[in-house]
């Protein structure tokens, strides 16, 4: 075992329910003892330009050392910040435990976060060494990560985009440059690393004001590493010839970044892709057995295959029309009779196997994250083949709470709480959780500490759930969305979002009703499917879309079909259509994807006031 990232028996897999709790080792001892496992021949592969650039093991942990080296001829050292702004890479991994390895600690920026923020992120960390990769990131920042006065080196991963820029191939070099001599420090250094040392610090997205810096310790992840490996629900002995992953989503994000570690112990390759909207062709080059996703993006695909039929026509039509209705006939949760498994057989080698190709062939599970997955998706993709299940957690967990269990699935379900973490509910619904994962704090910021984290352990979550006599938990809402309409009833606005979004007609949603009597939306339509239900009206779609009469009356019909669904006081009353989407950059989402509330409120107050003039 190299001395790159620590020293660590390789823990059975098996075992790793006991190990969940506890002693946990560090992040290097957890990562370095999934080597021995992977027999594939890559640690990890980078899509870039179009091409595949692989990373053997050995490799990865050569560079790991020379970039442990680097750092500490740049003058890292223990609890030093090393921030992290770049796409996920091979190098994003090697530079993360090349500073977990040295005692520091890594503080990581998503590769959207708006300048202003990123600037906020490094002075409050009081970051060192701040590492960029694709010019386009740096250009947006340059000047706000200039003006921070903690950063002393600038770090490149392509190459030096900017005079006063470090080439990494030039901060390995220097790691080089140290020789034995450095390399006994290194060793001295990692030998110094304990499981409560802080390991990261993680900003909120924040949604209603400036982000907070969550403290979390190697325990605190690793923790959650071994505490989720029982509920995979696919064999990781069985799999491991064919045992690719693939990811998207950014190592920024608390959730990929502990799957980035789970992959690593259990020994499977990870493949990460440079554009997302080239993953229909990346799930096809790399074949992998399981991604995570956020629920956005399995929305997509849903409505995707459920339009595909429009383009079809005769005997393929009926056929293909005839599998999508078995497969949305299928619950999860229900024990199907004797004729809808017959059909679910014929269905799957007429159609679903054919849709399976489409991820690669190999795929065992999606698992969904980041927001709540509606039963609708969830049930069509286990009825298609693909087990697709949702966890959740947050940044203050590190961050599972609670994850599916493969063989009890519940539709619209976050599952059940982990082995290591104990939860129970506020007199208002609020879920609490204490557990070996739940952050130390958040960074130079006692009292917002004090408001969620209890002296006893307890973290308040914000989320108010509902638990069913099984022990499954429910979303219901989140405690700060809640409205309360003129009225007096209380309105959770989400699930009604979630069901407006459902329709392949509405890409985004947004419930209004705060101190009004009524609900109302502002929706952004899907455009293309608009005109092709249009089109089969014998209609035209309109510009701007938002003075279409006849897009108002399509988009009418699919919120009077929700409506049907809900009381009476949570029935959406009037809506606006909206010409452009919301996005990080028009600052309406956070890096996360989630709504910004109060910035659409502000934003469209006039608009907002119209629908109850």
């Amino acid at each position: 075992m190299s001395a790159t990232v620590g020293t660590a028996e390789p823990l059975p897999l098996g075992a790793a329910a006991t190990s969940a709790r506890g002693p946990y080792p560090t992040l290097p001892q957890l990562v370095a003892a999934g080597f021995p496992r992977n027999t594939s021949g890559v640690h990890s592969a980078t899509k870039r330009e179009g091409k595949w650039i692989e990373t053997s093991v050995a490799d990865f942990t050569a560079t790991v050392r020379r970039a442990a080296l680097g750092l500490a001829a740049l003058g890292v050292s223990r609890g030093d910040r090393v921030a992290i702004h770049a796409e996920p890479s091979t190098e994003w991994l090697a530079l993360d435990l090349a500073a977990l390895t040295l005692g520091a600690v890594t503080v990581p920026i998503y590769p959207t976060q708006p300048g202003d923020q990123v600037a906020f992120i490094l002075a409050d960390s009081g970051s060192t060494v701040y590492v960029t990769s694709a010019a386009r990131i740096w250009r947006g920042v340059a000047d706000n990560v200039k003006g921070v006065a903690s950063v002393r080196t600038l770090v490149g991963v392509r190459g030096a985009l900017d005079p006063a820029m470090l080439a990494w191939d030039d901060l390995l070099a220097r790691g080089d440059a140290l020789g034995a001599a450095g390399g006994a420090a290194l060793d001295a250094a990692r030998e110094q690393v304990r499981p409560d040392d802080l390991a990261t610090l993680i900003y909120t997205s924040g949604t209603t004001g400036t982000p907070k810096g969550v403290m979390l310790t190697h325990a605190n992840l690793t923790s959650n590493v071994l505490a989720v490996l029982p509920g995979l629900p696919w064999d990781l002995e069985g799999e491991r010839p064919h045992a690719r992953v693939l990811s998207y989503l950014p190592l920024s994000h608390v959730f990929e970044r502990m799957l980035s570690y789970t992959y690593q112990y259990i020994g499977y390759p990870i493949w990460f892709i440079e554009v997302v909207e080239e993953i229909a062709g990346d799930l096809q080059t790399v074949k992998p057995v399981h991604f995570s996703t956020v629920p956005r993006v399995l929305e997509k695909v849903f409505a995707g295959v459920h339009g595909r039929a429009a383009e079809m026509h005769g005997l393929q039509k009926r056929i293909f029309t005839w599998a999508v209705a078995v497969a949305d006939r299928y619950k999860v949760d229900a024990v199907p009779s004797v004729a809808d498994r017959v059909q679910r057989r014929l269905a799957d080698r007429l159609v679903y196997a054919k849709l399976r190709e489409r991820f690669g062939g190999r795929l065992k599970a999606i698992t969904s994250g980041g927001a709540a997955l509606s039963a609708p998706v969830m049930n069509f993709f286990n009825a298609i083949g693909v087990f697709c299940g949702q966890g959740y957690g947050q940044t203050e967990t590190s961050p599972v709470i609670t994850m599916y269990d493969p063989k009890r699935l519940r539709a619209g379900s976050i599952g059940l709480p982990i082995s290591n973490v104990e939860t129970r509910l506020a007199p208002d619904g609020e879920l609490l959780v204490r557990g070996p994962n739940v952050m130390r704090g958040y960074y130079n910021n006692p009292t917002q500490t004090a408001e969620v984290l209890e002296p006893d352990g307890w973290l308040h979550t914000g989320d108010i759930v509902t638990r069913d006599d099984d022990g499954f938990l429910y979303i219901t809402d989140r405690k700060k969305d809640l409205f309360k309409l003129s009225t007096g009833k209380y309105v959770a606005p989400q699930p009604i979002e979630m069901q407006l979004v459902a329709s392949p007609l509405i890409e985004q949603a947004v419930v209004i009703g705060n101190g009004v009597q009524f609900c109302s939306a502002l929706l952004v339509p899907n455009e293309t499917e608009l005109e092709r239900r249009l089109a089969e009206q014998g209609q035209s779609l309109d510009r701007p879309v938002e003075r279409s009469e006849a897009a108002r009356a399509i988009v009418q019909a699919e919120i009077d079909t929700v409506n049907r669904g809900l009381a009476k006081w949570e029935q959406v009353r009037a809506f606006r259509l909206l010409g452009q989407p919301w996005t990080i950059e028009d600052g309406s989402l956070t890096p996360t994807l989630k709504i910004k509330r109060r910035v659409i409120d502000e934003r469209y107050r006039p608009l907002i006031q119209s629908m109850y003039a």
